[in-house]
């Protein structure tokens, strides 16, 4: 594997990490409209600040958020404009695809719908 495949299949990892999880996927969409600080997405989401905190360090581990102290408080935005934007279009493709989740849908209901 060259480094520059190594390189892009880390990117798609991290990206994959983040989104794999229900609470960081609503974090994200919540940063889509803007920068917020925890307290609001700990209001917005109905979870935990902990929660909020833990899967904000993730995210900001994985290179998609960034902190930006403001004050006593600490602000966090989508890290790249290129990232919102692919998030806003990935966002709108799964948007129109088959109203039914495969995801979410086992065997036998596969088998009904076939």
């Amino acid at each position: 594997m060259t480094t520059s495949t190594a390189v892009r299949l880390d990117a798609i990892r991290r990206v994959g990490k983040a989104l794999a999880d229900p609470t960081r996927a609503a974090i994200l969409l919540a940063l889509l409209d803007g920068s917020r600080y925890p307290a609001e997405l700990v209001e917005e989401l109905g979870v935990t600040k902990q929660t909020v905190s833990n899967h904000l360090a993730c995210l900001r581990d994985c290179g998609i958020v960034v902190a930006e102290p403001s004050g006593r408080r600490v602000l966090y935005e989508i890290s790249d404009a290129r990232l919102r934007h692919a998030l806003q279009d990935l966002v709108g493709v799964v948007l129109a695809v088959d109203p039914v989740d495969a995801c979410d849908v086992n065997e036998n209901d596969l088998e009904t719908r076939a």
